[in-house]
């Protein structure tokens, strides 16, 4: 079981080194972190865009590749459709997001006709390595749905559920939060929660998962406050995945972790056929690094 995002590195850098389609990759942060993926032997990049400014800014960091294996395209669009292409086509094992708006890319991904939709939703799911934690803490979703309903919260569970067995984890304990621990039909969030701990009950998430909720976040991640409480739960203190009811929860509560917590932390997009690398600009280089290591592990299970 994989249980430090270090861990996750070294896993992905024994394995064989899978290739990546780079939709707009003409963006020094991300030609700088694709150098040290190179490098540690996590992926092969294919890098789509603007030619000219993928070689001058490779230059600049002194990052050798093969000028001739550039794709060159003439627009965002062109290079998102040319990345997804590749996938379609398996000259790519999994994708990443470049220098364009995180809606062209998702929108060549979901095209019935040439993309990488399934009937899944998609979903945001992100590690947070807490040095606080015991071992990795999955949180989703904090990135991609809004306000999903009871139906979407499950298919968001099954995708994080799925990054779960990856590493390695037998039976995957995940905590529905909420502000309270009972249900109250005033607050929808706590029934929604209740309504999915039914559901796992009944065998709807098959085997190897414990879902419970409402949960309270201090009965999710602390045994003592669930004994102080007299509450009894199965995971109070071990969850592996948060599921949080709106994305603005998911939101603060990750960029808490991160800033307040200390934590490390990579992201991927679940529910295509194979797992989308999306950082944000403003994410530092380790957990751009991170993000690729996890889309490779996920894409070598998907091979």
């Amino acid at each position: 079981m994989i249980k430090r995002l270090s861990e996750l590195l070294e896993n992905v850098a024994n394995n064989t080194k899978l290739k990546l389609a780079v939709a707009a990759a003409e963006d020094e942060d991300v030609l700088g972190a694709l150098k040290q993926a190179s490098m540690d032997n996590i992926v092969e990049p294919i890098l789509i865009g603007d030619k000219k400014a993928i070689i001058e800014i490779c230059e600049k960091l002194d990052y050798k590749i093969n000028h001739d294996e550039i794709i060159e395209t003439t627009s965002l669009e062109e290079s998102a459709k040319k990345a997804v292409e590749l996938v379609v086509e398996k000259k790519a094992h999994f994708l990443m997001k470049g220098l364009l708006d995180t809606s062209i890319l998702l929108k060549a991904v979901l095209n019935k006709e040439t993309g990488l939709r399934t009937e899944n939703l998609i979903s945001h799911v992100m590690l947070y390595d807490v040095p606080s934690y015991h071992k990795l803490l999955i949180l989703t979703d904090g990135g991609m749905n809004i306000a999903p309903s009871v139906k979407e919260k499950a298919m968001i569970i099954k995708n994080a559920h799925e990054v779960a067995k990856s590493l390695g984890i037998e039976t995957t304990k995940v905590a529905v939060i909420a502000a309270k621990e009972k249900p109250n039909e005033k607050m929808p969030a706590t029934m929604d929660a209740r309504e999915l701990q039914d559901m796992c009950n009944n065998n709807e998430f098959g085997d190897g998962i414990i879902v419970e909720g409402p949960l309270a976040v201090d009965l999710a991640l602390s045994s003592e406050a669930a004994k102080v409480k007299n509450f009894k739960s199965e995971i109070s203190g071990d969850v592996d995945i948060i599921a949080v009811p709106f994305i603005e929860v998911g939101n603060a509560l990750g960029k808490s972790l991160t800033y307040l917590a200390g934590a490390t932390s990579a992201g991927i997009i679940m529910g295509a056929k194979v797992p989308i690398v999306l950082v944000s600009r403003a994410d530092d280089y380790e957990t751009k690094l991170y993000s690729r290591a996890l889309g490779a592990h996920i894409a070598s299970k998907c091979k």
